[in-house]
Order: structure tokens, then sequence, then C-alpha cells
């Protein structure tokens, strides 16, 4: 009986050693197929740069990253809340908004110009709904969290100390897949010169 049960105690433990490394192996897989994507994302991307916005100047910048906000956001948001004429007391007609947007993901239509600058063209429910686009075009997604429109992230985030560099940032770079999900790769500035640190020569603006 006892070398029964020590032969089940045996198999036991060689069936939970093996559960063991086959989590490990698909869980290294999933990291590694993550990182295959993004690098195929950073890769094929096409290059779309949106306009900042400003932002409340006690959140623009916390030690390692700055809050972003973009002005595309504001013509999604107006074209999401549509103004609507009310009559107040003495008789004039006002216009009002609706005080919060829904929880919510959707697709925004841009315009890119010969820099790759994005300006606002319409949004749509779902990509379906654009099924062909001008060579010019980008379908882009956003998302609606807590009233706030959100590309990708809403943060933008540098080694600790940097801040003072990126205070010339006036353009986010993002690569865009085939799907329309942005990524954010970088801070421009006016002049679309790439914001970025070079340990050598401290801290420096250069063409991508």
């Amino acid at each position: 009986m006892n070398k029964l049960t020590q032969r089940l105690a045996q198999k036991r433990a060689g069936l939970e050693k093996l559960l063991l490394f086959g989590t490990l192996v698909i869980l290294l897989g999933l990291v590694n197929w993550q990182i295959y994507q993004k690098e195929q994302h950073l890769a094929h991307g096409v290059k779309v740069y949106l306009e900042l916005a400003p932002v409340d100047p006690r959140s623009l910048m916390q030690g390692d990253y700055m809050a972003l906000r973009f002005k595309i956001a504001s013509d999604i948001r107006t074209a999401l809340m549509p103004q609507t004429n009310t009559e107040s007391i003495d008789g004039a007609a006002t216009e009002q908004q609706p005080s919060r947007l829904s929880n919510h993901d959707g697709f925004v239509i841009v315009t890119l110009d010969a820099q790759h600058l994005a300006h606002f063209h319409g949004i749509v429910s779902d990509a379906s709904a654009y099924q062909t686009l001008a060579p010019n075009q980008q379908k882009l997604q956003y998302r609606v969290r807590d009233g706030q429109i959100k590309f990708a992230t809403n943060a933008f985030f540098f080694q600790e100390g940097h801040a003072k560099l990126y205070e010339a940032a006036h353009y986010g770079e993002f690569r865009v897949n085939s799907n329309g999900e942005p990524l954010l790769t970088a801070m421009y500035d006016a002049d679309l010169k790439k914001l970025e640190y070079r340990a050598e020569g401290g801290e420096q603006e250069s063409n991508n």
C-alpha cells in the first residue's frame, strides 16, 4: 500500500511539474508574440502626427511623464455631442451641450497632409463603415473613458529629470496599424523635430 501511495505521489508530482512547465512555455510564447506584434506595428504602421492641445499646467509634468491631450479630440467631442438649441426664460435661443460623453470605442477618419499631420475628417462607430479610404486618409481608433477622449494613452513617459526637454512638445507621433490601432512612439516640436535625449551632448532636439 505504501509503495502504491508513493507511486501515485510521484506521478502527481511529475504531472504538476509538467503542467508548470507547459504553463511557462505558453506564457513565454504569449509574451514573445506580443513583442513581435509591437515590432511589426512599429515597423509597418502608418506614421501619423497629432497636434497637442493645452492641458492643465499642474498635470503637464509629473516627474517622469507628461499628460497628453490632442486637438483632434475637440473635433471628435463636437461631432459626438452636437450643440442643441434651447430657449431661455426671456425667449432667446441659446446653445447647450450634454455634459459628458459615455464610455465607448470608435474610429475617427483623418486626412494626412504631405507631412503626415492629421486633420479631422469625420467619425464612425465601426471601422468596417469605411471599407475604402482615399490615399491620404487613415482610420484611427479612439477611446472614451470617464468623459475623456484618448488615443492609445493619455501620457508620455520619459526618464526622470528630462522634463525640460519635452516642454517644447507640439506633436505626438503615432504608428497606426491596419486595424486603426495607434501606438505612440515619440514627441516632436513645432518644426517636426524629434525630441530626444542624447547622453553625450545633453538634451537635444534632432531630426527623426
